[in-house]
């Protein structure tokens, strides 16, 4: 599948003929039987597209700014740029990325906690002005080197699970901000906003109700100290869930209107990451090597099956959680994945599974438990909803990451030039590619429609 192109960052495969995402992943298994089976990615574009439309259904008074670090692949950068998203950087080279898709430096907000001052002097440059700041001593490295720099107070907010080990607080507490904010009219720095820092597995639509309130009161502070206070993020938190969105809409545009209504002139922000990426990634591996082992003999000295014990497997992947599986690290679960269609019958008996990553590390487990037919080496695993947290650079190896294959479909690419997302001054870089069934290459690439 490749097209004759001038030099484009990626190519888009445009599925035509009833092509479907399925077919996409069986042809680039099937182009793998003869060489090493190499785990890749397939990202359906079109989703990215009908998750923002979403997003707009529901959260119509709250401009999205994207979190770079969840999914920084170039197409997500180049569709959600196109279709009028802001974006969060939380170090350089986010930043850059960014940059070099020609986002203007007003849609970006530097929201790395911890500063290098190098890389505060880069956002200067650059005229990155909207910085996040949560303490003194970053308050001071921003305004020695950064004096322009418009700052969002990121506050700390209330867990919705005060027991869950992950919910840690980020963020400086609200007795501590009239110091903070004193110490910026002090130092000349401008305060312009707040930023709530609300975590990505957030279930409780009250922890943003808790935050706007809270900001409230912040606002109010800045106006008394002197500043003219014109920024609400409220961070991000956002599944992909729409009845999750409805409910959090809800719960948001009602103290929204009651604290920040439109009259203030208050922009208010978010910084969705999984809810536009997770659902649109396909993530493809094959297994690598089996283990049998007894079940429920982890104290006896040997795991040897009786005769008549139900075996239980271990199966080692080509990617673990130093790699594509990174979010299982912070006590994200994984999903168990489904059976590539071609190796197993429908009715084949499970059986009860562990699946690992290739480093043989006690921490590279991926999912500890799930039911699957008995599996080869070779044959292939596919887990739905990986694009969050899962194209970083793998982790204590020296492998690249596995490709992205992007695709879209011929109705979904339409809607994108119904909207007005197919300007010639967007998707740029866009190599659309037809792809068929039956004819999985073409040296014919098709040309972004002005």
């Amino acid at each position: 599948m490749k097209g004759i192109t001038d030099e484009p960052q990626y190519s888009v495969s445009l599925l035509e003929g009833g092509t479907a995402l399925c077919d996409v992943i069986d042809s680039h298994i099937d182009e793998q039987t003869l060489s090493e089976k190499n785990a890749f990615f397939v990202a359906d574009l079109g989703v990215i597209m009908r998750q923002h439309v979403r997003w707009r259904t529901h959260m119509a008074q709250i401009r999205p700014y994207y979190a770079v670090r969840c999914n920084s692949s170039p197409a997500v950068i180049e569709v959600l740029a196109a279709l009028g998203s802001g974006f969060t950087c939380s170090n350089k080279s986010e930043l850059e990325l960014v940059q070099s898709h020609g986002i203007p430096s007003e849609d970006i907000i530097y929201s790395g906690v911890c500063k290098q001052v190098s890389q505060i002097k880069y956002a200067a440059k650059n005229g990155i002005d909207i910085l996040v700041c949560d303490n003194e001593a970053e308050l001071r490295k921003i305004s020695r080197c950064h004096p322009n720099a418009k700052l969002l107070l990121q506050v700390s907010t209330e867990v919705s699970n005060p027991d869950d080990e992950m919910s840690m607080t980020f963020g400086c507490s609200l007795k501590d901000c009239r110091h903070l904010l004193e110490s910026a009219k002090e130092l000349g720095v401008q305060v312009v906003g707040v930023r709530s820092h609300i975590s990505s597995s957030c279930e409780d639509d009250q922890v943003y109700v808790h935050a706007i309130s809270d900001a409230r009161c912040i606002f109010d502070m800045g106006e008394e100290i002197g500043f003219n206070m014109n920024i609400l993020d409220i961070g991000g938190g956002f599944s992909g869930s729409e009845t999750h969105l409805e409910l959090i809409n809800s719960a948001v545009m009602s103290v929204v209107d009651l604290y920040f209504p439109s009259s203030s002139g208050v922009s208010i922000i978010a910084e969705p990451g999984s809810f536009f990426v997770s659902s649109a990634f396909t993530l493809a591996v094959s297994v690598i090597s089996k283990e049998v082992v007894a079940r429920d003999c982890k104290d006896q000295e040997h795991d040897e099956l009786s005769p008549n014990e139900e075996p239980a497997f271990q199966y080692y992947m080509n990617e673990g959680v130093y790699g594509s599986f990174s979010s299982k690290l912070s006590e994200t679960p994984i999903a168990a994945p489904s059976v590539h269609k071609q190796n197993t019958s429908l009715d084949a008996p499970v059986f009860s599974s562990s699946l690992w990553g290739p480093s043989g590390d006690d921490l590279d487990q991926v999912v500890e438990h799930c039911l699957l037919p008995e599996l080869n080496i070779g044959d292939w695993l596919v887990f739905t909803h990986a694009g969050a947290y899962s194209l970083g650079q793998p982790l204590f190896t020296s492998t690249d990451s596995p490709p992205v294959y992007c695709i879209i479909s011929s109705r979904d690419w339409f809607e994108m030039q119904d909207t007005g997302v197919t300007h010639e001054s967007t998707l740029k870089n866009f190599s659309l590619v037809p792809y068929f069934l039956n004819s999985c290459q073409t040296e014919a690439a098709l040309s972004v429609p002005a």
